[in-house]
């Protein structure tokens, strides 16, 4: 995918302008541990490092590109206020920025955001920052933000598609290679709008060239996979925004063309997989990560065969997960596993149909999860929603087969996540 030459229209990401940005970030940020995993080392067979930006002051990398802009304009002579548009980790970055340069900060965020974000964003930015909630969606946000920009002739911090952004998160790779003992093979980044591995990228490709770097996307939300394969940035009608930190409907113009020079590949993975993979850091490694955190590393399953023998690092972007998210994420994941299905089952309306569905459809083992039944008085079958637990995801076909065999029509429902959200 990559060239060695970026094109002429593209702004470069010098290494002397990303070495600046470290020596301004000095004091401001961790450098961040490059650890090496021991788990994932020997489940793939390979030599695992996770960079762990989780553990980075506001617990992600975002404020090394918000820093890095905001005290660009705080050397300004006509210092402006500052304005940015986010529901999470950028929001964070450009009030920390803000309450340590000393710049008035208006951080735009969704209505709905939850109030443990919004509180961390005051914590962070104090006195310095105010918050404004509007908009039901990050777009309806994101335009109202702009607006008041223009309206006060602030600075906007755009969360990525800026070449000052761009140069501060690549100084994520900077310290991999500064850290690392032997010469690295791949490099798997998130990617939301593409600021993170547009440096880090640009840093590999002057530094160690023979890298292979990996971006790495939620399936719901392709935006730069899509836009690299069509050859064009075109904006995505619908997204699924539970990977929230990398939930982006379209990638930034600069970052979207660094990406598709820079990248030997973009790939995508279920927000089931990277449900699981988060619950298996937190239960065996003690790693807390937010979904787009663990994208890096759920990854690595597309490519066991190719890293096999070889120098991984995996960018753990972030931490901020929601404690009260942790039952939709074991619910994904256990759906992702096979191990929990939903119907909507069509139910004769007479006495011992539910019975009969009990003893003909299910196992002994088979533990019923869910159960919505919504008796219709004026006709004669009604549907009833169920939801089942099997202990090995092959089962699942049984009770199917035994379904039809016993004659309840039945409708499959555990790819329709809309629908769940609604019922689970």
């Amino acid at each position: 995918m990559h060239s060695d030459t970026i094109a002429p229209s593209v702004p470069a990401v010098l290494l002397q302008n990303v070495e600046q940005a470290a020596h301004t970030l000095q004091g401001v940020i961790y450098e961040t541990l490059l650890q090496q995993n021991l788990g994932l080392s020997a489940t793939y067979g390979a030599t695992v490092y996770l960079k762990r930006e989780d553990l980075q002051v506001v617990r992600s990398y975002k404020i090394r590109g918000a820093y890095h802009k905001i005290s660009q304009l705080a050397r300004e002579q006509d210092v402006p206020e500052v304005v940015c548009a986010s529901a999470g980790n950028h929001a964070q970055g450009v009030a920390y920025a803000c309450q340590l340069l000393g710049l008035k900060g208006y951080i735009f965020m969704p209505a709905n955001t939850p109030a443990q974000k919004v509180s961390k964003v005051r914590l962070f930015g104090q006195e310095q920052v105010e918050v404004i909630l509007t908009g039901n969606t990050f777009d309806d946000t994101f335009q109202a933000a702009k607006l008041f920009c223009d309206e006060r002739g602030c600075a906007f911090v755009h969360p990525f598609d800026d070449l000052a952004i761009v140069e501060g998160q690549a100084t994520v790779g900077l310290e991999i290679l500064k850290a690392a003992p032997q010469a690295i093979d791949y490099v798997f980044m998130p990617i939301g709008g593409g600021g993170l591995a547009s440096g880090v990228g640009s840093v590999f490709r002057q530094l160690s060239p023979k890298t292979k770097l990996i971006g790495v996307q939620p399936l719901g939300a392709p935006s730069m996979q899509q836009a690299i394969q069509h050859g064009k940035r075109q904006a995505l009608e619908h997204i699924e925004s539970f990977v929230d930190g990398a939930a982006v409907k379209c990638p930034g113009a600069l970052t979207f063309e660094l990406c598709r020079e820079l990248l030997d590949d973009v790939v995508l993975v279920p927000e089931g997989q990277v449900c699981e993979d988060l619950l298996r850091m937190y239960n065996e490694e003690g790693i807390v990560l937010e979904p787009a955190g663990t994208l890096s590393i759920s990854a690595l399953r597309q490519f066991a065969a190719e890293i096999r023998g070889k120098t991984v690092v995996c960018v753990l972007s972030g931490s901020n997960n929601d404690i009260t998210r942790m039952e939709d994420i074991k619910e994904r994941a256990m759906r992702h596993q096979g191990l929990k299905h939903y119907f909507m089952v069509t139910f004769n309306q007479r006495p011992g149909a539910l019975r009969r569905f009990v003893n003909n459809v299910l196992h002994p083992d088979d533990d019923i999860i869910h159960f919505q039944y919504i008796k219709k008085n004026n006709k004669e079958k009604g549907p009833v929603f169920v939801g089942i637990e099997v202990k090995k995801p092959h089962e699942i076909q049984g009770i199917q087969q035994r379904m039809q065999e016993e004659g309840f029509a039945y409708e499959y429902l555990n790819g329709k996540q809309d629908f769940l959200s609604l019922l689970v």
